[in-house]
């Protein structure tokens, strides 16, 4: 099954659109989740994946944007959770990308 991606620009709209909120996953570090994040993410690291099987599963159901700082990590996240009937999507280029191309007053780093 190949792994969907969405760009930040299209994330945005769906963040500020009428519809429903997709859930945001970050599977960064609770490090690099401190230094930024976006607004009503869930933090569930990628190395935490298989203590944490329960989690992911309950987000079964909802469409889920997964992302981390450069796309890699929540490339093969999303394609895990696919695995497991969730509704996974990767953000293209991360956190890094988006706060270029929509929200410059996110931290890069």
């Amino acid at each position: 099954m190949p792994v969907r991606e969405v760009t930040p620009a299209a994330l945005q709209k769906q963040l500020l659109g009428p519809g429903p909120r997709p859930v945001l996953l970050d599977v960064r570090t609770p490090e690099e989740n401190a230094l930024v994040a976006l607004p009503g993410s869930l933090l569930i690291p990628l190395q935490e994946f298989n203590e944490r099987l329960a989690e992911l599963d309950a987000l079964k159901g909802k469409t889920v944007v997964v992302y981390c700082h450069s796309g890699v990590r929540s490339f093969h996240a999303a394609a895990f959770l696919a695995t497991r009937g969730v509704d996974a999507t990767s953000l293209a280029g991360g956190i890094d990308r988006y706060s270029v191309d929509v929200d410059p007053s996110l931290p890069r780093y």
